[in-house]
């Protein structure tokens, strides 16, 4: 028995020993030189940095020798029955497996990782291309001071001498619009029913009156939603009006789409459904653009609307500082270029409107107490007033020559801010010309002004009412220069208007972030249209390739998708997307974006049903229950939350569909009911898995919901399927996440199972803790549980990365506004949030590890994970925010790096198309500094760039050296992501808030 006792010690000795060795082995092997290919060019810098690579691995190979020659030692001496051997031998080992129970080792994974230097980036070879007025170089110049400007409060005082029109006469266009809001105050069939109709049907009674009389309107929304109810007579006096000039449809976009929070492919998207319902219907082609009522211009706009085939744009709100430098120089009306665009092929014609709004007040002239008594709507009677509290007057042979001299004035006066000789005056505002009675007052009114100016030979005057397209047909006709020309001296500008301010220091950056949950929603959205859109295009074309489109519902997909279309255009509104619209209807967008993801969802299965048959004439488009989908929402105010997959006795298959146009290797999670299960790609090879534990609450764990993690590869537009397969006890393919818990609130410590996952139960961390992938280290401090650094395992660079929650205050005097849904004005600096011993959840495996903090107000997760795709390059953050106890404050979270952006240099992208430089101005206050973000934005110095890319439009600045601050004003808000390149190497930080 004693024989046998040795025989088993040693045996166990040697394996130990055995481990031990290749555990040596592997250490040495992981701190090798990576991604130096056979016979690469090392620079001298590379050499310098492999010697002292080298002398380091000489070092610790001689002190693995000594370990190894220890453990040799202690174990002849135990096979000598030396017991103090014993304690030698764990001497040794246990540092090498320290913290083996809540630690797992992660595989090593290779990452196809792309090294550029800034010689092969194309952006750094060629030279920005140089304009006439670049937009961060005029607010570089400008003092931003805002200084009495007299009757024009933001501007300056005009003059002229009357010999400005000597050679030519001041050929001015009265320009009638209405501005109508798909959703504000009221929802949509609410504005449609009590006004818009009624607009529409004014106008089909008073603009035939008189040739003389225009019109110009945008929204096709509403358009399209009167057109289903008028009769082919009425039709055909519309299409009548529009052929002989006397209405124009401008932009032709289903909605005035904003421009800040919007992204490319639903403003394309928006265009699109508005021009094909123009084209279709009508047989026209919007030229113009008209902007007036978007909170700050974007160059994306342009570009989009220049290739959509406009010729000319207006745009109105711009800096009241901007608007005043501009008409300075006479730069209102200039070519707007793209900044990557050195050939000018980008350019449109962009005029620009001088004063505070677009209403009449503030439209003819620069005085808007002599402008609104021309707003014959406000006539004495009318529940619409002028705040100057002088009325207008209706027009007679006995004041119109009074009358008539002092509008030209104004004419004349506003001229003075632009090149030519020809004037636009727009003559409308919101919701205007909903009764006959407001025509024939606006209308005849002015006609009769227009009578008498032109006919007084000393005035060189021509008035008239006018379209957009008549007035730039003017422009051009005085420039002598065909349509989309840059008129002889007209200025060429690049940039963006952003952040936009309307007075005193209301910066409008507070829409950037409000209601960020239904701008996400937007997102996920976006994307289920896309996929689906894909997926029926090429399931119909299938379906007619084999003759069988009896078998496919085609058309009522296709109703599905074209309403998901209009209910995505109709929510980049600038009053829906931007979250500035009231509860009531916001809770309506809310609605339709749910009704259309969920048949979205429908459409994406039934299609792929098809797609995935071996024989498409089994095609039964009556079965619903085929496949359902991943993530469900019981409403359109609630987060979407994971479907189970009920796993019993037989496999379930799981088919995951990649609407990209690249592969996709990357880590998906699905929840089933059981923990006992394993991967299988269809030809039945089994794939590594991660069972992850679902939480009920901050610390306890569901019974019966796992969260099951595995690596898919799927090819561009197509599906990759895999089996989900129950089994009778664990196997090396699938693996238990396990949880560490500190701070717990239960009192008690110590390790304990629960639903088969080890949770060890601890106090307050003593050291900083970290997760870890094959590529990155994310390092954790064990006060705040918060994120303070990672480091790339490649080359072992460790980068400062803080993670802090603050609260900003709003202004107190009852005499200023406060932040809201469209201004942000914070009380000062933001404070940090106050907290300490937060729960921190920390959950590790060899697929992806996590970090949960519960912070006042905050739930904030960092994920790591450990696959050969882009997001095993990637930290991701995430937040779930309720702070629907708070008021009057705003919460934003800021990241401290070592990133040296000397300069205040940062970027922020367009719309998800293009990145545009920014620049901190001390100059002024914190919420000037605030820029949208809609997709991205980065940090960078000589060796790193810090990329955040965001899940929803987010607003965000770096106010200082090395930070990133990302605003928020939500109640409850679910996600944003963010993307890292550090090093000369893509490496992402997705963040998701």
């Amino acid at each position: 028995m004693r024989v046998s006792v040795r025989k088993v010690t040693l045996l166990f000795a040697a394996c130990i020993f055995v481990v031990v060795c290749v555990f040596l082995y592997l250490s040495l092997e992981s701190q090798r030189l990576t991604g130096v290919e056979p016979f690469a060019i090392l620079h001298q810098g590379d050499i310098h940095n492999v010697e002292k690579k080298l002398e380091r691995l000489e070092q610790e190979l001689e002190l693995n020798h000594q370990s190894i020659y220890d453990i040799k030692k202690a174990l002849y001496d135990l096979v000598r029955e030396d017991n103090s051997s014993v304690q030698v031998l764990r001497s040794l080992v246990d540092p090498l497996f320290d913290d083996v129970d809540d630690h797992i080792p992660t595989n090593k994974i290779k990452q196809q990782l792309l090294k550029l230097d800034k010689n092969e980036c194309l952006f750094y070879k060629v030279p920005t291309p140089k304009t006439d007025v670049q937009m961060l170089d005029v607010y570089d110049k400008l003092l931003f001071e805002n200084g009495e400007g007299g009757v024009w409060k933001q501007g300056f005082d005009i003059q002229y001498t009357g010999m400005e029109w000597q050679d030519l006469p001041l050929k001015v266009f009265v320009v009638p619009h209405t501005h109508n809001d798909p959703g504000w105050i009221k929802t949509f069939d609410k504005y449609y029913k009590d006004q818009t109709k009624n607009i529409f049907n004014s106008m089909l009674m008073k603009l035939p009156v008189d040739k003389k009389r225009k019109f110009i309107y945008a929204e096709i929304s509403y358009l399209s939603t009167w057109w289903n109810e008028i009769d082919v007579k009425q039709k055909h006096l519309v299409k009548g009006l529009i052929e002989n000039g006397q209405l124009e449809i401008v932009t032709g976009g289903w909605v005035m789409a904003d421009e800040a929070n919007t992204h490319y492919f639903a403003l394309i998207d928006q265009l699109i459904e508005g021009h094909q319902w123009l084209e279709q219907q009508i047989g026209v082609r919007p030229k113009s653009g008209w902007a007036i009522d978007t909170f700050g211009h974007s160059s994306t706009m342009a570009y989009l609307l220049k290739k959509a085939g406009l010729t000319n744009i207006l745009l109105q709100r711009v800096h009241y500082s901007v608007k005043k430098y501009l008409s300075q120089n006479k730069m209102l009306e200039f070519m707007w270029r793209q900044t990557w665009d050195h050939s000018g092929s980008t350019d449109i014609f962009t005029h620009l409107m001088p004063f505070y709004s677009y209403d009449i007040p503030h439209t003819c002239g620069p005085d808007p107490k002599i402008c609104c008594q021309f707003d014959f709507k406000r006539l004495p009677g009318s529940r619409v007033k002028c705040p100057w509290r002088v009325a207008p007057q209706a027009i007679t042979e006995k004041n119109v020559d009074e009358r008539a001299r002092t509008l030209l004035d104004q004419y004349r006066k506003k001229s003075q801010l632009y090149r030519s000789n020809v004037l636009l005056v727009p003559l409308g505002d919101d919701f205007r010309y909903d009764t006959p009675k407001e025509w024939d007052d606006q209308m005849n009114n002015y006609q009769k002004l227009f009578d008498y100016m032109n006919r007084q030979s000393g005035w060189n005057v021509q008035a008239q009412f006018g379209t957009l397209h008549d007035y730039f047909t003017a422009i051009e006709e005085r420039n002598r220069i065909e349509s989309g020309q840059r008129p002889p001296g007209y200025p060429v500008l690049s940039g963006d208007f952003f952040t936009y301010a309307d007075k005193d220091d209301n910066y409008w950056s507070g829409f950037y972030t409000s209601r960020p949950f239904y701008k996400n929603m937007d997102r996920i959205l976006e994307s289920h249209l896309r996929g689906a859109e894909l997926l029926f295009s090429i399931a119909l074309a299938h379906v007619q390739n084999n003759s069988l489109q009896a078998l496919f519902p085609s058309s009522s997909l296709m109703s599905m998708l074209l309403l998901a279309r209009r209910n995505l255009g109709l929510f980049q509104h600038h009053d829906a997307i931007t979250g500035t619209a009231k509860d009531l209807v916001v809770n309506d967008y809310g609605n339709k974006l749910f009704e259309s993801l969920a048949q979205m969802k429908d459409v994406t299965t039934k299609c792929a049903h098809l797609l995935l048959l071996q024989n498409i004439t089994l095609y039964n488009p009556a079965v619903t229950d085929f496949f359902d989908v991943d993530e469900v929402r019981a409403k359109h105010d609630a987060i979407a939350e994971k479907t189970i997959i009920k796993i019993s006795k037989h496999p379930r298959t799981v088919a995951i569909y990649n609407s990209l146009g690249q592969e996709r290797y990357e880590i998906v999670t699905v929840h089933v009911s059981v923990a006992e299960v394993e991967v299988s790609e269809v030809n039945g090879r089994i794939i590594e898995a991660q069972v992850n534990p679902v939480w009920l609450g901050k610390e306890e764990i569901a019974s019966g919901i796992f969260e099951l993690a595995f690596t898919a590869r799927v090819p561009a537009f197509g599906f990759s399927t895999f089996v989900i397969s129950p089994i009778s006890k664990s196997t090396g393919s699938t693996k238990r996440g396990k949880v560490v818990l500190y701070n717990n609130q239960r009192g008690r410590n110590g390790r304990e199972s629960r639903y088969g996952f080890s949770v060890l139960v601890s106090g307050l961390p003593k050291v900083p803790f970290h997760i870890e992938s094959s590529y990155i280290t994310a390092e954790f401090s064990h006060k705040t549980g918060l994120l303070q650094s990672f480091m790339n395992n490649e080359d072992k660079k460790v980068m400062k990365l803080e993670v802090q929650f603050l609260f900003y205050g709003t202004t107190v005097e009852k005499s200023k506004d406060k932040s809201g849904a469209y201004i942000f004005l914070p009380d000062g600096e933001a404070k940090l949030i106050e907290y300490s011993k937060p729960l921190i959840r920390v959950i590790r495996g060899p697929l992806m590890s996590e970090v949960h903090v519960f912070l006042p107000s905050v739930q904030h997760i960092v994920r790591v994970f450990n696959s050969p795709g882009l997001d095993g390059v990637s930290l991701e953050l995430s937040n779930v925010v309720d702070i629907r106890t708070e008021k009057n404050k705003e919460l934003a979270m800021r990241l401290l790096t070592d990133v040296d952006n000397s300069g205040g240099q940062f970027y922020t992208d367009l719309n998800g198309l293009q990145i545009q430089r920014r620049k901190t101005l001390q100059k002024l206050p914190l919420q000037a500094n605030y820029y949208p973000i809609p997709t991205t934005a980065y940090i960078e110095d000589s060796e790193t760039r810090l990329t955040l890319h965001t899940a929803q439009p987010l607003g965000g600045t770096s106010r200082r050296l090395g930070l990133f601050r990302i605003g928020n004003s939500e109640r409850r808000w679910p996600c944003c992501c963010l993307l890292m390149f550090v090093f000369n190497k893509i490496f992402r930080l997705r963040f998701i808030l």
